[in-house]
């Protein structure tokens, strides 16, 4: 409304006239608001919550947003929307800024605890852990590659006691998200048309990814849909895009039903505790603070967690529910005693794998001109813009650690057009936090150079972390320990990953282009021959880069599982009215990038939700 006020009062200054003029004026100021009121991709309005609803949802990121969208759908139910951070923004929209969102207040800006087994080449070795900090939570921050998992993920958490959670139960819920605009794909039964996320390829891409599958063909693996009934191959990436643009989950599940009159979303609101009686045990409200002010609000049926594998813990714990003696310990009163925070897990890769080319094929920054570019995105939603954060192609594959089915590979690889200076180090070795002197003695001398990178990352580690409070105080950050690499074999497969990785860039494909493997060593590798497996560790312990998919911190599991920390119906062992609905709860983490499988999350636990309460009224 501001831009339509703006509008025409500008033109009734400019225009000396009355009468005829001033009313089709009005008339198209007054029209352009009312479009913009109804416009599905409209963004949502921050509203003061009142004192009570019917279910309270912290966090409106990957998960919360498709909570509030589902519960919502019940013209009975009403809900309060609880969001951290602001809307997105013009910049977020578009794709291959996806790095430059990091380390502005759209970003929690988390870094691990210092480690002396990963994370060596970044400042006072502790490694970025960017958590979206906006509506829409990491689906802003991510580089929206779309990857659900692999069927035994699922299987195996049924078969830890969670009945429902088998692939053959979750597939439904993917579907029912999808909005596959990709024909050769929508057109299958493992993919959905019409749902509210839009999925599809980037529809600029260079020709260095159809070297990138054509080689995988060539080693032996299948291009193949990795989100269908295989997930072993290779495959051009598919993303959460629509007409070129960033379809995060603000986007596609909470602007097209902004108007809803049961859904009240407040942004820049911070939960810092959630109300529990500790006589009945029962969860009635949350304690937040908005505009500086502490306020609280209450929940007549459920409050429900989505904040994300770091947050939710948080909360948890600041709330009273967690590790007895840790709570103890920073001064909070126990009001029962789960296992949250523990059983971190992530997917941990190895970085700077560079191959140079002698043709100018590659994503090097000096050689877009602004204007042209931006004008391409803008008329055509086309162009380098539309990149999934510099991401083109995905593949999993076996190392010889892995499944002897080899339908469930330990490894997958992240196919860029570029490297870490193809930006002239603007952008990539401040988001990562490579110290001067791995970025001057490598990664400089190549800036502006054609070049491409394979990213192999750990589908399944070995090793568990940890979160635990800082202290009491809601606003200091979490205390964060994934401990990369503790586990030898973990770091064993990433070695031969890598060496996997190696192949295919040796394969005929790429030789069109000259590629060749980029031989300066680290710094604090140098000692070793280049590309043993003794070198190869050793950058696998310094470029140790995360792919933003925490998870695992409020464990799902059955009352017998003393590592749970909710139930198979996502509700917190031993409170009521209390569930958890987002990445937190996975048992083990899914093989692949993790926002489709919490997206997934919500869809199912909104339904579990639905399906309880329907009970209670019979």
């Amino acid at each position: 409304m501001g831009i339509t006020v703006l509008l025409a009062s500008t033109a009734l200054k400019t225009v000396s006239v009355t009468g005829l003029w001033l009313i089709p004026l009005l008339l198209g100021a007054f029209t352009y608001h009312n479009y913009n009121s109804y416009d599905p991709e409209a963004r949502v309005l921050d509203k003061e919550p009142r004192m009570e609803y019917d279910f309270i949802v912290v966090g409106g990121g990957s998960a919360g947003a498709v909570v509030a969208n589902r519960l919502t759908e019940v013209k009975d139910w009403n809900l309060l929307l609880l969001e951290s951070g602001p809307d997105e923004n013009e910049i977020t929209d578009v794709p291959s800024l996806a790095g430059y969102l990091q380390l502005t207040k759209l970003d929690w800006q988390y870094k691990t605890e210092p480690t002396s087994y990963a994370c060596l080449g970044f400042k006072k070795h502790r490694c970025s852990w960017p958590r979206g900090k906006v509506l829409g939570g990491s689906s802003v921050l991510n580089y929206m590659i779309y990857v659900r998992g692999n069927r035994y993920d699922f299987d195996q958490w049924e078969s830890f006691g969670n009945p429902g959670w088998a692939y053959r139960d979750v597939l439904k819920y993917f579907i029912k998200s999808e909005d596959n605009r990709n024909p050769y794909l929508a057109k299958t039964k493992y993919h959905g048309r019409g749902g509210y996320l839009t999925v599809q390829e980037a529809p600029w891409r260079t020709p260095l990814v159809a070297a990138f599958v054509e080689s995988g063909v060539e080693i032996g693996y299948e291009n193949r849909d990795i989100n269908g009934e295989y997930q072993t191959g290779f495959m051009i990436a598919q993303g959460t895009i629509r007409r070129g643009s960033r379809c995060s989950t603000a986007k596609a599940f909470l602007r097209p039903v902004r108007t809803r009159r049961n859904l009240d979303i407040s942004l820049n609101t911070q939960a810092t505790r959630v109300l529990i009686n500790p006589i009945t045990m029962k969860a009635y409200g949350v304690e937040y603070v908005k505009h500086g002010v502490k306020r609280v609000v209450y929940a007549r049926k459920e409050v429900i967690l989505s904040a994300g594998a770091i947050n939710s813990p948080q909360l948890l714990m600041l709330s009273g529910v967690g590790p007895r003696d840790h709570l103890k310990n920073v001064g909070i009163r126990v009001l029962k005693d789960l296992p949250v925070g523990e059983n971190l897990q992530d997917h941990v890769g190895v970085g700077g794998l560079t191959f140079l080319v002698d043709k100018p094929v590659a994503i090097v920054q000096n050689r877009f001109q602004a204007f042209p570019v931006t004008m391409n995105y803008v008329v055509n939603e086309g162009g380098p813009m539309t990149t999934l954060g510099g991401l083109e192609g995905i593949a999993f594959v076996n190392t010889k650690y892995a499944n002897t089915s080899g339908l469930w590979p330990d490894i997958q690889f992240h196919m860029a057009p570029a490297s870490f200076s193809s930006d002239n180090g603007q952008i990539v070795r401040k988001i990562l936090g490579l110290t001067d002197e791995v970025y001057d003695t490598v990664y400089k001398p190549i800036a502006n150079k054609d070049a491409w990178t394979i990213m192999p990352l750990l589908l399944r580690p070995n090793t568990r972390g940890y979160v635990r409070l800082k202290s009491s105080n809601p606003f200091d950050y979490p205390v964060m320990n994934p401990r990369y690499h503790e586990d030898r074999l973990d770091v064993n497969r990433l070695v031969e990953g890598i060496k996997i990785a190696l192949q295919v860039a040796n394969a005929s494909p790429f030789k069109q282009f000259g590629s060749r493997l980029y031989m300066k060593p680290l710094p604090n590798c140098k000692h070793l021959k280049f590309m043993s497996d003794e070198y190869i560790e050793c950058q696998v312990r310094t470029i140790s880069m995360t792919i933003y998919h925490q998870c695992g911190t409020t464990k799902m599991g059955p009352s017998w599982d003393r590592d749970a920390v909710v139930d198979p119906r996502l509700r917190v062992h031993g409170i009521e009215g209390l569930r958890v609905i987002d990445a937190s709860i996975m048992p083990t983490i899914v093989s692949g990038n993790t926002n489709a499988a919490v997206i997934m999350i919500g869809e199912k636990g909104s339904d579990m939700i639905k399906e309880d309460w329907s009970k209670r009224k019979r």
